[in-house]
């Protein structure tokens, strides 16, 4: 990978009507023949009848990012399937979630899933958890919402468990295994990279603390950046790991202007020399990895067909063997 630019990544059409299997396997095929690095889903159960799904927290963390509205999460697929889907018609390409949010199943249902997905995969997967932020939807997965936090720890170290100990037997506050094999074990040894979701100080530790590294949202307040990853680094450190291993992957809302949008520019709006400029401030504060989602832009939803013109021009304008960096 070039020292100037993250590994790029792309988010998987799982979200509006462009998200139809053959788009998907056209687009995972595409990106991996150009050499990006890795395709991405996110998850969305529900977008609540009373009330409005995205209540402004864009523009509250990052006033600079574009509000994505609801139409992003009216209709969303799960997160895992569409991977499998793409896993048997690419061979290379990195898989991931960004995120899942881990207590609305139990650990050992998930620690199944994606040791699954890994073999389907050859060992291309990447877990990327979150604790969600939806109310409703932690009350239609019958969680309580309170103590996310001690949940969250509870739950990476059992999930790290059922990968690796063989017997496994986990007696936490939130999860319980009695002793048991789980088989068959993940392909990646010694399980699939972790990654944690997050924004709060505590989020950030744990990232680096429980996990390989951390998942940054669209939100993330880019002038933050470079502390919000000494505080995972910070995390790493503290669990006796190497903290300049550890993976920071961010989100963006990529799209490409023919023109330079001028004072309205946003981060990752704009030209291709003004996106790649981006991209570098972005690795320059720690960023290993970017990832375009074009799911959660608004211009997406207006037309599936131009979405996927879209995604290919940016596929092709961006491609990391053009600019130095790499796929891998």
């Amino acid at each position: 990978m070039s020292d100037d630019l993250p590994v790029l990544g792309l988010g998987l059409p799982v979200s509006g009507r462009w998200a139809t299997p053959a788009t998907m396997i056209h687009l995972a095929r595409m990106a991996e023949d150009l050499g990006w690095a890795s395709l991405w889903t996110f998850q969305r159960l529900l977008q609540p009848v009373d009330g409005a799904l995205d209540p402004g927290w864009e523009a509250t963390h990052n006033p600079s990012a574009r509000p994505i509205g609801d139409e992003a999460y009216a209709a969303v697929h799960d997160a895992v399937l569409p991977l499998a889907l793409v896993a048997g018609h690419t061979s290379r390409i990195g898989l991931g979630t960004a995120t899942l949010c881990a207590p609305f199943v139990p650990p050992v249902v998930l620690a199944k899933q994606m040791a699954t997905l890994d073999h389907l995969s050859a060992g291309r997967v990447t877990v990327g958890l979150g604790l969600g932020w939806l109310p409703q939807e932690y009350a239609a997965a019958g969680v309580p919402f309170e103590r996310r936090g001690a949940r969250m720890e509870d739950y990476l170290r059992c999930l790290v468990a059922l990968w690796t100990d063989d017997p496994v037997e986990h007696a936490g506050e939130f999860y319980a295994v009695p002793r048991s094999h789980v088989r068959p074990r993940p392909v990646q040894d010694p399980h699939p990279p972790l990654l944690v979701g997050g924004a709060a100080d505590a989020a950030l530790r744990r990232a680096g603390r429980l996990a390989q590294g951390w998942i940054g949202s669209t939100a993330t307040d880019l002038d933050r950046l470079e502390h919000s990853v000494g505080l995972v680094r910070s995390g790493a450190e503290e669990a006796g790991r190497d903290p300049a291993g550890v993976r920071i992957v961010l989100r963006a809302v990529v799209e490409l202007t023919d023109a330079d949008p001028g004072r309205s520019r946003r981060p990752f709006r704009g030209t291709v020399a003004q996106v790649l400029d981006d991209l570098a401030l972005v690795r320059a504060a720690g960023a290993t990895e970017v990832f375009a989602d074009l799911n959660l832009s608004a211009a997406t939803h207006d037309d599936a067909g131009r979405a996927v013109g879209r995604a290919e021009h940016l596929l092709d304008s961006l491609a990391p063997a053009r600019h130095g960096s790499a796929g891998d």
